[in-house]
Order: structure tokens, then sequence, then C-alpha cells
């Protein structure tokens, strides 16, 4: 692992990595929580948004780890979401139906 993620180049041990990788995970956690109880105010199913949140963030994570060769966790963003929220429930009403 030390050789395929380049620590030595980017300067970085085991102990750094094992800390990034425990703020990651509760970083990726708080999202998982959050999101879906935020886009669930407009009308989404919870149960799905977290389905999609969960892959979405398991995909890009794997993908960008192993073939970009970039050890970081990707995941939906929270503000475009609750803007996104915010916006349609404005428009549409309070369960985000279109009039």
């Amino acid at each position: 692992m030390r050789n395929f993620f380049q620590f030595q180049e980017r300067q970085t041990s085991y102990k750094q990595e094992t800390l990034a990788g425990i703020t990651t995970f509760l970083s990726l956690a708080y999202i998982l929580i959050v999101n879906p109880i935020i886009l669930s105010e407009s009308g989404m199913d919870q149960g799905a948004v977290f389905t999609a949140t969960a892959l979405s963030a398991i995909v890009g994570s794997l993908l960008i780890g192993f073939l970009a060769n970039y050890p970081i966790g990707i995941a939906p963003s929270m503000g475009l979401n609750s803007f996104s929220r915010t916006e349609f429930v404005s428009e549409w009403g309070s369960r985000g139906k279109q009039p």
C-alpha cells in the first residue's frame, strides 16, 4: 500500500493516513445521515436518497482512489442539496410537487 499510494513522494505516513481516514469516515457518515433527512423534506423517498448517497460515495471514492491514485473520499455536496431542497420547496410548495 505504501508504494501504491506513493507515501514517500507525498510525504505521508500510516499514522497520518489513518487519522485522515477516520476524519473522512466521520464526514461521510454525517453526510449519509443528514442528506436523506434534508432531501426527504422536499418529498423524496428517504430510503432511496440514503441508498443513492451511499452508492455514489462508495463508487466515487473507489474510482478516485484506484483509477486516479488519489486517496480521498467523495460524496454528494451538502450545500447544493440544501439549496436545491429550499428552492424546490419555495417554488413548488411544501412537498416538492410541481403546480
